[in-house]
């Protein structure tokens, strides 16, 4: 089971730079960046986990840091957690990611969901209501432009015409039943676990990111019992738990389980502070 790490990275912490060089050094196997473009104010929708943290305000682009992250290392894997899809034109967004990916040598695992702040997604021009609509719609976009040839896609929120685009993801296609090839770096959904999520999870994913890991021993069985569905290998879906304070116990229940891959929260803090819990985590990874 792969052992990575993520924090609120903002204009005031550990630089990205900084923080790649040492999880890479230490033996970590990725950085996973989460994605907050702004947060309007006043603001009326509630944050899912209490109070608002302050450094949803203050959140670097993680495809830009990211792209400093790669230039510094050799192996480990550059992620989001989560990116706003909805947030983003998809053409544009599909350059960026395969960029990323191209000039990291295949590094990159997007991590995407569907968003909790109404106010952001409508100051993007999302409506709200339809947020999974857009998501799917917009992977599906940016699926189109990483195909090996050029595929045309037109839905209802947009579309792109068949083009020559690149570079590539580095990815393999992966197999779908009754569907064509799936293009594009690992792709895992962020959101609670339930029947509509796993559907969208098993026909244009390649995993699932549940944060926490609660209620993982009831979930993951009806994941893997529509993943087949789907007619997609067993072998090939890939879980991945966010945001976990790590203990032995919980790491063996994980792994026990199945789960592929912990992301452990680190503080949004500066270096010394990050170091020391990097310091703290290092029995939990193998260099």
């Amino acid at each position: 089971m792969r052992i990575s790490a993520t924090l609120y990275m903002t204009d005031g912490t550990i630089t990205p730079v900084r923080l790649a060089r040492e999880l890479e050094r230490r033996g970590f196997a990725g950085l996973y960046l989460p994605e907050h473009t702004h947060i309007p104010v006043p603001r009326e929708t509630p944050y899912p986990g209490g109070d608002l943290p302050p450094e949803c305000a203050r959140m670097l682009s993680p495809f830009v840091a990211l792209a400093q992250a790669a230039a510094v290392t050799e192996r480990i894997a550059l992620g989001t957690n989560i990116a706003l899809v909805a947030q983003h034109d998809p053409i544009d967004l599909a350059k960026q990611i395969a960029t990323l990916d191209h000039l990291s040598g295949g590094r990159v695992t997007l991590g995407i969901g569907f968003g909790w702040n109404r106010e952001e997604a409508e100051d993007h021009g999302v409506p709200w209501p339809r947020r999974r609509a857009v998501v799917r719609e917009r992977m599906a976009v940016m699926r189109a432009l990483w195909a090996d040839r050029p595929k045309a896609y037109e839905g209802e929120f947009g579309g792109v015409r068949a083009s020559e685009v690149h570079p590539k993801p580095a990815r393999a296609p992966r197999k779908r039943l009754a569907k064509g090839p799936l293009f594009g770096p690992r792709t895992l959904i962020g959101g609670a676990a339930g029947p509509g999520l796993f559907a969208h999870v098993a026909e244009y994913a390649d995993g699932w990111m549940p944060v926490g890991g609660s209620g993982l021993s009831e979930a993951l069985p009806v994941l893997r019992s529509a993943w087949a569905d789907a007619g997609r290998g067993a072998q090939d879906l890939y879980v991945a738990v966010t945001a976990v304070a790590p203990d032995p116990g919980k790491l063996a229940y994980y792994r026990d389980l199945g789960v592929d891959e912990v992301i452990v929260q680190l503080p949004p803090a500066g270096e010394a502070e990050v170091c020391a819990a990097l310091d703290g985590l290092g029995r939990y990874v193998t260099p």
